[in-house]
């Protein structure tokens, strides 16, 4: 199982995401990514940021974790995502990252979106007050080309 820490980014009742699309569909992604080998979570998550957007970061408290399991390529990934704060304004560097452009979402449409991790019940319950951090399970998401 692959772990993938991840960037909650608020600001002003949005969130930071970074938009793909995979044929139709389009994805939006908590920033993030893989651990380089001996790396922690915090220190390859601030690294993915400054790496992807051009950011220093300030990883602080796990929101949540959970699992996506895509039987369709045989791959299970955990999601760790952290409350984060940046300092500077995001620009993407496509050297690191395919991402089509950095889109603030406000919380109130998450429930409409395709995110990756796609969780946006628990960030609509931790922006609200509402959700207990920890372990979520399985996420729903659909596997995308």
């Amino acid at each position: 199982m692959n772990v993938r820490p991840s960037a909650l980014i608020l600001l002003d009742g949005s969130i930071l995401t970074l938009r793909y699309c995979y044929g139709d569909t389009e994805v939006f992604a908590l920033p993030g990514g893989n651990p380089d080998p001996g790396e922690c979570l915090s220190e390859a998550l601030a690294r993915e940021l400054y790496e992807e957007l051009g950011v220093a970061a300030e990883v602080n408290t796990m929101v949540f974790c959970g699992e996506v399991i895509w039987p369709e390529v045989k791959k299970e990934t955990l999601h760790m995502v952290f409350q984060t704060e940046i300092s500077g304004i995001p620009e993407l560097n496509p050297v690191h990252t395919t991402a089509l452009e950095i889109v603030w979402l406000p919380i109130a449409s998450l429930a409409t979106k395709l995110l990756y991790p796609n969780a946006g019940k628990q960030i609509i319950g931790f922006y609200e007050k509402s959700l207990l951090t920890g372990h979520i399970g399985v996420i729903d998401q659909p596997y995308v080309r």
